[in-house]
C-alpha cells in the first residue's frame, strides 16, 4: 500500500529535520498536528538540496543537483518517488498547490552555490529570494491551508522573516563560507577588510527584515503562530549574540546558541504566547 510508504517517507523527513536542526525541530513540534508532517517534508527537501552544494565536495555536484531536480519533477508528475524525502515533499506540494516557480527559484539558488562567486546586489537579492524567502512561502502555503487571500496578505512578512534568517546564517557561517567554500554573499564587501562598521551595516539591514517579519508572525493563523514565533525567538537571540561579538571573532568561528539555552527560549516563548504578551 502506498499509504504505508508515504508514512515511511514522512518519518524520513522528520528524522532529517531532527538530525540537522534542533531549533527548527522545536518550532515544528509546536505547530498544529495537521501541519507538522508537511513542514518536515519541506525542511527535509531543502536540507538535502543544501547538502548537495555544501557537503559533497568529492562528488559531481552539478550532476547530483540535476538528478535531484529531475527526480523532483518526475515525482510531481507521477505522484510518487522512491526517494522518501522527495516523495514526502511532492505530497505536500500537491496537497497545498505549491507553485513550481517557488521550487525552481529554490533550486536555482542552490545551483548558484556550486560555483565560487562574489555577489552583486542583484544576485544577492536573487539568492536570498530563492534560498530563503521561497521556503517561507512554501511553509506559508501550509499555514494558510489553501486560503489564497490570506496567503497573499501574509506573503510579505513571510519573505522578510526568511530573509532575516538567511542573512543571520550568512553572518553565523562567515568562517566556513569564506575560508572553506570561497563564498562571499554580502555585495561590495571585501572580506579581507571585514570590520565592525561593515558588520553593523549588515545588522541594520537585518533589523528591518526582522521588524516586518515579526508583524507577519502576529497575523499568522493561531495553529502556526507559536511554532513560527519560537523560530523567530531563536534567530533573534542568535542575532543579538552576533551583534555583541566582534567582526574579527565572527569571521573566525561559528557563533551558536547552546541546546540548553534553546530549551530556555522555548519556555519563555511559551509563557509570552500563552499570556498574549507577544
Amino acid at each position: 500500500m502506498k499509504a504505508l510508504f508515504d508514512k515511511v517517507s514522512a518519518k524520513s523527513s522528520k528524522m532529517v529535520t531532527s538530525t540537522y536542526s534542533t531549533s527548527f525541530s522545536l518550532g515544528i513540534l509546536l505547530l498544529n498536528k495537521s501541519m507538522k508532517k508537511h513542514i518536515y517534508s519541506i525542511y527535509g527537501y531543502v536540507r538535502f538540496a543544501d547538502e548537495i552544494v555544501d557537503s559533497f565536495h568529492d562528488q559531481d555536484k552539478e550532476w547530483l543537483l540535476d538528478n535531484f531536480k529531475k527526480q523532483t519533477y518526475d515525482a510531481l508528475e507521477r505522484g510518487i518517488s522512491l526517494n522518501p524525502i522527495i516523495n514526502s515533499f511532492q505530497d505536500t506540494v500537491r496537497e497545498y498547490d505549491i507553485s513550481t516557480e517557488l521550487i525552481d527559484s529554490f533550486l536555482h539558488s542552490m545551483r548558484m552555490d556550486i560555483n565560487k562567486q562574489e555577489y552583486d546586489a542583484e544576485k544577492y537579492e536573487q539568492y536570498i529570494y530563492g534560498s530563503a524567502e521561497v521556503v517561507g512561502l512554501m511553509c506559508l502555503k501550509v499555514f494558510t491551508s489553501g486560503n489564497k487571500e490570506q496567503y497573499e496578505e501574509l506573503k510579505f512578512g513571510a519573505q522578510k522573516l526568511g530573509s532575516a534568517f538567511q542573512k543571520i546564517n550568512f553572518l553565523r557561517d562567515l568562517n566556513a563560507d569564506f575560508n572553506h567554500l570561497g563564498r562571499i554573499y554580502f555585495p561590495g564587501v571585501d572580506m579581507t577588510e571585514f570590520n565592525d562598521t561593515i558588520k553593523q551595516e549588515i545588522e541594520r539591514d537585518i533589523e528591518i527584515d526582522f521588524k516586518e517579519g515579526f508583524k507577519g508572525i502576529l497575523a499568522l493563523p493561531k495553529e502556526a503562530r507559536f511554532g513560527t514565533y519560537l523560530a523567530y525567538v531563536y534567530y533573534f537571540n542568535l542575532f543579538k549574540k552576533i551583534k555583541n561579538t566582534s567582526a574579527k571573532r565572527v569571521l573566525e568561528e561559528r557563533i551558536r546558541i547552546p541546546n540548553r539555552n534553546k530549551y530556555g527560549l522555548l519556555l519563555s516563548s511559551y509563557f509570552k504566547h500563552s499570556f498574549n504578551l507577544l
